[in-house]
């Protein structure tokens, strides 16, 4: 029967002694439309119980061995029965029995003769009762279930989060977070196009020379926080940084459009955003200031290192050649191979600054000096 429904229905068990009794009062509300079971003591009445799950028993107290009370009160101690409405039927002083009755835990109480009226009355209201007690009770089950479910769910991203926190301590941001979402298939060595930026200050070794150490890294401190800002902004890598040297790359672990576009932007925008830090050591009489250089092609990227410090690396003649165009250019320049310049050639300014004799490349390098980015 649904919440709200005065239609007859449900199943009713009718626990009385005398046969008669418990026959007289199962037909009349077996003519009512509902399902009647019966039963002639206490021990077959528990029995019905946990075999066909009523929804309301109606007991007779007076009875030989288990009487109603004793069995509204085994009935009150089961936890499935729990809230399983029950209707006492007495012969005995009303008073009295009433107190014993819901001591016992009865939900209602009929005196003999029964009423039936009154009976059928009772009954349909404590069925309706017992109807909402069961959506409650599902819909708590319902809730347990998605408690559950997102206590799950919370628990699986504390444990990304924590996870992607450990691996932040040796990959870099974009590496953590792809094993986090895909796995560590990401770390498995694979060639790929990239477009690598070497980053290296100009004056730093003599500036490490004559300052103090804790002059050493404030302005390591602002220079990596400047670079941080950056390599996010414009979706690179950041592969490793030693000192004042610093490796990143583009389209790896995962690919992005037009890589060496965000690099040279990116190696403007650290260019610009270098100035203030280069002018302000200037007036304390530090020299420094940032060369760039970079270059693009294939290159074997993967996980190199030993058990407690791992790295993700690109390996290969691109972030060499990366790395030897950096050590060419002068503070505020930046270097581009020929690869990069054609693939920013129709957005960038650049000037060609002849071949390089670079160390290990056998043969001189063409190179490019970026001048400016439109857009």
């Amino acid at each position: 029967m649904k919440p709200g429904d005065d239609t007859t229905g449900g199943c009713i068990l009718v626990v009385d002694d005398q046969r008669s009794n418990a026959e007289m009062m199962a037909g009349l509300l077996r003519a009512l439309g509902y399902e009647v079971l019966t039963a002639l003591d206490g021990e077959i009445a528990l029995s019905r119980v946990h075999s066909r799950h009523p929804d309301l028993v109606v007991s007779d107290i007076m009875m030989p061995g288990m009487d109603g009370y004793e069995l509204c009160r085994r009935l009150r101690a089961d936890p499935a029965t729990a809230l399983l409405p029950v209707v006492l039927v007495t012969s005995l002083d009303p008073q009295s029995e009433r107190v014993k009755g819901i001591e016992a835990g009865a939900d209602d109480f009929l005196s003999k003769p029964v009423n039936w009226p009154e009976l059928f009355a009772r009954v349909k209201r404590l069925l309706r009762v017992k109807t909402l007690q069961d959506e409650v009770m599902r819909q708590a089950e319902v809730l347990r279930d998605w408690n559950a479910t997102l206590e799950k769910r919370v628990r699986e991203q504390v444990q990304a989060i924590e996870r992607l926190g450990r691996l932040k301590r040796f990959f870099p941001r974009q590496v953590a977070e792809a094993i986090v979402a895909g796995g560590e298939k990401i770390l498995e060595p694979h060639r790929r196009e990239i477009t690598a930026v070497f980053l290296d200050l100009r004056g730093f070794t003599a500036f490490t020379d004559r300052a103090d150490p804790e002059e050493v890294l404030e302005l390591l401190r602002a220079y990596h926080a400047t670079l941080g800002r950056s390599v996010d902004e414009f979706g690179g890598t950041l592969e490793h940084f030693a000192g004042d040297g610093i490796m990143i790359f583009f389209n790896d672990p995962y690919p992005v459009e037009r890589p060496a576009e965000r690099a040279v932007r990116m190696a403007l925008a650290l260019q610009q955003a270098f100035l203030p830090i280069s002018r302000a050591w200037q007036k304390l009489g530090q020299q420094v200031g940032l060369g760039i250089g970079i270059a693009q092609g294939d290159a074997t990227l993967g996980v190199i290192g030993f058990e407690q410090r791992w790295e993700y690396a690109a390996i290969g003649n691109v972030p060499n050649l990366a790395a030897r165009l950096c050590g060419e250019a002068r503070a505020g320049e930046i270097l581009l191979d020929a690869q990069t310049e054609r693939d920013v050639a129709q957005l960038a300014e650049t000037e060609h600054v002849g071949p390089l004799s670079l160390r290990g490349f056998h043969q001189p390098v063409p190179a490019f000096r970026l001048v400016s980015v439109r857009g």
